[in-house]
């Protein structure tokens, strides 16, 4: 794995123009962060079709066949990702008890659902307790403790959805323990024993930083989580934890890290369609400021309830003017909208390519850990554990304890 990282690495590196830029500051520039690279793929995403472009956003194999012929190297890459990324296969497990799921959102079930018999397929521990880090209501942890005879101990920092979880559990008659803590006190630190399988399912940032560093230090048997939400960490830029990530020259900003979290195939037609609104209203105002005010930079304006933006794009910059006490001009809001419309398309068209680094920037992040584990004397591999359709964050990292070592 070392070794994949450090193509990855040096790949990421060399291709920094085609993936390093805000698409959304970028859509009023006048030229692309690589145009004197290879203009040619300007020519190229300028001739497609807004309907092709959201199609290109959904299939991201067609995505990769449009970029490959400009980017020297990218279709390696993907292969590389892909085979190292192939989907696990696991027999279903039957299903303990139909309440099993009572308050768990459908695509939430379809996750435990692929992601619980994987885990029982590698389960370790002398004892085989399962600790089930951030576990929120222990959704996952009812899924272990009724489908094996093994004790669950769930630990969550909400308090009250500790007691709803435990009352779940309690009323199903499930061994399951709900502790209360911050995972960021290092007194957490002590509920890490020896003897345990810790797991999580999507454990944000530095959660599940935090995660693997408690289990290393408490030479648990295995663990095996999701990762999720990579820019949730302390500081403005990524500290890598490996040492070969240590060495790397990338230093990832914490928007960065929101790359590859911009897939939007989970969210339905009406969620597309609030967010296109929003974001043709948000560049159009910015070209208003810009033009009619004499502004230079992006002025960064408040959320907006998504049952605002009916009210029309007028609407949307008066109300944007009195948050931010500015004194609007007589203006031809129709023009600017209409800016708005056509920047939100080369928005879109921008991203295509950055959209084409994100699974590679991903890979980077979950080699830094996997690599990490292995230099802490683990077996490490790392899977697909669902399709994109439930949840583009389906990779899953599982650690063994090398006994040899």
């Amino acid at each position: 794995m070392r070794d994949i990282f450090q193509q990855c690495d040096t790949f990421l590196y060399q291709t920094q123009p085609f993936w390093r830029f805000e698409p959304f500051h970028y859509s009023g520039a006048l030229i692309s962060p690589w145009h004197h690279i290879i203009p040619e793929l300007d020519n190229r995403l300028e001739g497609l079709s807004l309907e092709h472009i959201v199609t290109l956003k959904q299939q991201p194999e067609q995505l990769t066949n449009l970029l490959a012929p400009y980017i020297p190297d990218l279709d390696n890459m993907v292969r590389l990702q892909d085979a190292l990324l192939s989907k696990v296969s696991v027999e279903s497990a039957r299903e303990a008890c139909r309440d099993l799921y009572t308050g768990v959102p459908g695509r939430k079930v379809r996750q435990i659902q692929s992601l619980g018999p994987f885990l029982v397929s590698r389960h370790q521990g002398e004892a085989e307790a399962w600790l089930e880090w951030c576990s929120g209501k222990g959704y996952l942890g009812r899924w272990l403790a009724a489908h094996t005879s093994h004790p669950v101990v769930s630990f969550e920092y909400q308090a009250t959805l500790c007691e709803k979880g435990q009352y779940e559990a309690d009323h199903l008659g499930l061994a399951m323990t709900f502790v209360q803590g911050d995972a960021f006190d290092v007194g957490s630190q002590s509920l890490f024993q020896a003897h345990q399988h810790a797991v999580a399912l999507h454990a944000c940032g530095d959660l599940h930083i935090r995660l693997m560093q408690y289990a290393v230090k408490g030479q648990l048997a295995a663990m095996t989580f999701s990762p999720c939400c990579y820019h949730l960490i302390e500081g403005q830029h990524y500290h890598p934890i490996s040492e070969a990530g240590k060495r790397s020259c990338l230093n990832l900003t914490r928007n960065e890290l929101r790359i590859p979290l911009q897939e939007t195939v989970t969210g339905g037609e009406r969620v597309k369609r609030h967010r296109q609104l929003e974001m043709s209203y948000r560049l159009g105002w910015d070209a208003l400021l810009r033009t009619e005010l004499g502004y230079q930079e992006y002025l960064p304006t408040p959320s907006i309830k998504k049952s605002q933006l009916s009210d029309g794009f007028q609407a949307f910059c008066l109300w944007a003017a009195d948050k931010k006490g500015i004194d609007l001009p007589l203006v031809d809001f129709n023009h600017y909208q209409e800016q708005g419309i056509q920047r939100f398309w080369r928005m879109e068209r921008l991203s295509l390519v950055q959209q084409g680094f994100q699974r590679l920037l991903e890979l980077w992040l979950v080699l830094d850990r996997a690599v990490f584990l292995q230099e802490q004397g683990y077996q490490v591999e790392i899977s697909v554990f669902c399709s994109r359709e439930v949840t583009p964050r389906n990779i899953v990292i599982h650690a063994q304890k090398d006994n040899r070592v």
